[in-house]
This record gives structure tokens, C-alpha cells and sequence, in this order.
């Protein structure tokens, strides 16, 4: 539910940057190109391992929702991991976050809601 409301703050803070993206184009791509990298093959290949693990879990999840879904696509992507234990801590460290993030902002709404979320966000980065 976090990264829902999440990725709908982000979405509507950013709706500048995405009115003036191609049509067609997955946010993913969005991010980052891959001409600009130091080396571009690399890049682009490691796009496409990506994307083939991204969509081997989501045929993998498909049907399931919220939390169930969640966890799903969380030891899917881990199993495919160098370090499969290493990536479910690392998952389990960064809900725990979500979960602090979303337990202290919980009551307030809007611009506040977005000003408590990135200020503990960047409490993390320090």
C-alpha cells in the first residue's frame, strides 16, 4: 500500500518531467539512458536481464494481490539473486523502513504527508 501512495506522490511531484515523455515508454526506461553511460553494451545488457527477471516474476506473481503480491515478487527476484539470502535482509531492511516511514506520517495528509515522507527518506541518506 506504501509504495502505492508512494509512487502516486512521486507521480504527481514529477508531472512536468512526465507530461514531456515519449508516449510508449516505460518509466523504467525513463530513467536512465543508456547512451550516456560510461559503457552503453553493459548498460543496455544489464536493462535486459533485468527486464527478463522483472517479467519472469511477474508471470510468476500474476493474480496475486497486495501483500501476498508483494512478497511474491520479493523472493522471485531474490531467488534470481547473486546472494538469495543477502537480497531477502536486504528486502526485509527496506520494509522495515516503508513501515517506519509510513507509521510516523500516517496522520498527516498531503503536502505535509509529502514533506514528512521526504524528510525521513533523507534522515536514511545521511
Amino acid at each position: 500500500m506504501f509504495k502505492t501512495i508512494f509512487a502516486a506522490l512521486l507521480l504527481a511531484a514529477s508531472t512536468t518531467l512526465l507530461a514531456q515523455a515519449p508516449q510508449g515508454e516505460r518509466r523504467q526506461e525513463q530513467r536512465f539512458d543508456c547512451s550516456k553511460a560510461k559503457d552503453p553494451k553493459l548498460c543496455e545488457e544489464r536493462r535486459a536481464k533485468v527486464k527478463s527477471a522483472l517479467d519472469k516474476a511477474r508471470q510468476a506473481c500474476e493474480g496475486k494481490k497486495g501483500p501476498e503480491h508483494r512478497d511474491c515478487m520479493q523472493a522471485q527476484m531474490c531467488a534470481q539473486a547473486k546472494d538469495p539470502a543477502r537480497c531477502n535482509t536486504q528486502a526485509k531492511e527496506r520494509q522495515a523502513r516503508r513501515e517506519k516511514i509510513r507509521e510516523a506520517c500516517k496522520d498527516k495528509r498531503g503536502d505535509d504527508r509529502r514533506a514528512c515522507v521526504r524528510q525521513h527518506i533523507g534522515e536514511r541518506k545521511k
